[in-house]
C-alpha cells in the first residue's frame, strides 16, 4: 500500500478531526442554493446539483480502484487538515466546493447556448477552459501535499487524463442539464445520477464496506 493511501485510510470518516468551520461552510452552501430557490431558478439549482453528483460518481469509482488494487486510489486526500475525510479521495471541504462550483460556472455562461466563441460552441469552450483551470488548481494542491497521485498515468506528466476524466464530464453534464428545455427533464436527469450514486454508496460503503 502506498504511504499516501495509508495516511488517507487512517483518516477515513474519523470524526475526531472535526472543526467548527464546517458549519458556516455548510450554511454558505445552503444560502447559495436557497437564494436560487427563492428566485425559482431551477435550471441553476439542478445544474449545480448535477455537477456535485458527478463528482460523487468519480469519488466512488476512485475508492473502488483503491479497494481492488490495494495500492492507492487514483487521487487521495491524506492531509490531516481536513475536518472529515468522507471517501479516500473526498473530504468535506472538497464536497462543499463542488456543491458550489456548478452554480458559479453556470452563472458565467452566455445566455445564448448556440453562440460560438472563436468558432467553438460556447458550452464546450467553457467546459474545456474550466477543466484546464481546475487541473491547474489540482496541480497546486498536489504540490502542497493536500492531494496525492500515485499512478504514472494520472500525474503531472499526464495531466490530460485528469482534464478529460476528472473534470470535463462534470462541466458538460452540468451545462447540459442547465440548457434542457423542461424542468421535468432536468429533474429526471439529476434524479438518475443521484439514484446511481446513492445505490453505489449503499452497496459499496454501507453494505460491503469497500470504500
Amino acid at each position: 500500500m502506498a504511504e499516501s493511501a495509508a495516511k488517507a485510510l487512517a483518516l477515513l470518516r474519523d470524526g475526531s478531526h472535526f472543526q467548527w468551520y464546517v458549519i458556516p461552510l455548510l450554511l454558505l452552501v445552503m444560502y447559495v442554493y436557497a437564494n436560487e430557490v427563492e428566485r425559482r431558478n431551477w435550471s441553476l439549482v439542478l445544474a449545480g446539483l448535477a455537477l456535485w453528483l458527478m463528482d460523487w460518481f468519480n469519488e466512488i469509482w476512485n475508492g473502488l480502484v483503491f479497494h481492488f488494487t490495494g495500492f492507492a486510489p487514483v487521487w487521495g486526500t491524506p492531509g490531516n487538515g481536513s475536518s472529515l475525510v468522507i471517501l479516500i479521495g473526498l473530504n468535506i471541504e472538497i464536497c462543499f466546493m463542488f456543491a458550489l462550483m456548478g452554480i458559479v460556472m453556470c452563472k458565467l455562461l452566455p445566455p445564448d447556448k448556440n453562440m460560438k466563441i472563436l468558432g467553438i460552441p460556447n458550452r464546450l469552450l467553457f467546459a474545456i477552459v474550466n477543466s484546464i483551470l481546475a487541473v491547474g488548481i489540482e496541480c497546486l494542491l498536489h504540490w502542497v501535499g493536500a492531494l496525492t497521485w500515485e499512478y504514472p498515468w494520472w500525474n503531472l506528466g499526464a495531466p490530460w487524463l485528469i482534464w478529460l476524466i476528472g473534470y470535463m464530464p462534470f462541466f458538460l453534464v452540468s451545462f447540459w442539464v442547465f440548457d434542457m428545455k423542461t424542468v421535468k427533464s432536468k429533474i429526471i436527469t439529476v434524479g438518475t445520477i443521484a439514484a446511481v450514486d446513492g445505490l453505489a454508496l449503499i452497496i459499496f460503503m454501507g453494505i460491503l464496506n469497500w470504500i
